[in-house]
């Protein structure tokens, strides 16, 4: 791992006390039985965890993207249902908002946020529309009065029945001629006791962070303030990819800490296992294999911090935040894979962590924009670049 600084050691130390004492014990009971640990949650709001990178003046803890990714792979080392639940609550729902909102909104939404009083949703997938975010079909219509009316539904929304303030995308536009089918597209905030016309739909039933929620958000004729836009009219999709962008670095660092978890644990396993009379890790497939899996988990983590580093100082960073989400995901779920085969049938057991890992961190590749989406990401910005670069013999 990376030389830390005094503040970073600090913050991780009193981290991995509270995974160890309050985390841990129960993270496979509550694998098995999809209880949401709200009380876990709360008590990480108390620690700053749930604000992290909230501004102090909201009530956060005012924390640079890199230490929030160490937060993420510690936790998700322990509990990648949990992970998901503060990466989600801290880049999706707020960041949305520090991105777009007003003062008056960022001083209404945000201090409930950063402390979990409130726990953040954020609805851009639907039925028909996930990789292709622009053809979602909610729609927005203001009303003489400057209010709005919302229909449509969301699927596979993150703390979607737990969730107390909701940042949803909904068409409020046609495409502008000329423009992409993304324009016209529109982002709202609103507490859901403020608001009616609001239900939540099926919870899913998941392979893998069964205790963190997902759930299907419906509207229908849900009235919202003319205050509840967030950012500009029709302008939304902007906001959306810088979302998403500091999103990739969080389930980058998920990927990663689950692939560490389960790294761990086969290397602690192949150095106690014996077969034909030594540890089976002083065999060279298996050593091999372990050095393998070190040098790729430390490879992402260096991605994931050269993607973070950018975007605290405020340079473009989608392309290294696509890298690092696409590598981190990729080697880390490889790494549970490795892990289960190195355990052989202990690996495919319950009694063993390593197939929760595995089934965990198989979401990774998927959320906040598939393997394939990043690829087309960074095949994008390679073309692009070469082509203002002239062909020579």
């Amino acid at each position: 791992m990376h030389d830390l600084t005094a503040d970073q050691r600090t913050i991780l130390s009193a981290l991995t006390a509270f995974l160890k004492q309050k985390v841990a014990p129960g993270a496979a009971e509550r694998d098995q039985t999809g209880e949401f640990p709200l009380d876990i949650v709360r008590e990480l709001g108390d620690l700053g965890i749930m604000g992290a990178q909230t501004p102090e003046e909201y009530g956060g803890a005012g924390l640079d993207t890199a230490t929030f990714a160490l937060i993420i792979e510690e936790i998700a080392a322990v509990d990648g249902s949990l992970c998901l639940t503060v990466a989600s609550h801290n880049s999706l729902c707020q960041g949305h908002i520090l991105i777009g909102g007003t003062e008056e909104q960022k001083q209404k939404f945000l201090p409930d946020l950063a402390s979990a009083r409130k726990l953040g949703a954020w609805g851009l997938t639907e039925p028909g529309s996930g990789s292709d975010s622009g053809g979602l079909q909610t729609r927005a219509e203001q009303q003489p009065d400057g209010s709005w009316i919302i229909n449509g539904s969301k699927n596979f929304i993150t703390q979607g029945s737990v969730g107390g303030t909701y940042v949803i995308l909904a068409r409020t536009d046609a495409p502008r001629p000329g423009r992409s089918k993304n324009d016209g597209i529109s982002a709202f905030v609103f507490n859901r006791d403020e608001v009616q016309g609001f239900s939540i739909g099926r919870k899913e039933d998941k392979l893998g962070l069964r205790s963190s929620d997902t759930a299907q958000l419906i509207f229908e004729d849900m009235r919202v303030p003319e205050t509840a836009l967030l950012g500009t009219r029709g302008q939304a999709f902007k906001d959306v990819m810088r979302v998403l962008d500091g999103g990739r670095i969080g389930i980058g660092a998920m990927g990663l800490g689950l692939g560490r978890a389960a790294f761990d644990f086969a290397t602690r396993y192949t150095l106690e296992r014996e077969q034909f009379g030594k540890a089976i890790a002083h065999n060279q497939a298996i050593a091999f294999k372990l050095a393998d899996m070190d040098t790729h988990l430390e490879a992402a983590r260096l991605l994931l911090r050269k993607a973070a580093d950018l975007k605290d100082a405020g340079r473009d960073f989608t392309v290294a935040a696509a890298r690092a989400k696409l590598y981190a995901t990729e080697v880390g779920v490889q790494a549970c894979d490795d892990a289960i085969q190195m355990l052989g049938g202990y690996g495919y057991i319950k009694e063993y962590p390593v197939e929760r890992y595995w089934r965990d961190n198989r979401l990774t590749r998927i959320g906040e924009g598939t393997s394939e989406v990043q690829r087309l990401i960074i095949s994008r910005a390679l073309m692009a670049r070469h082509a203002q670069e002239p062909t020579t013999a």
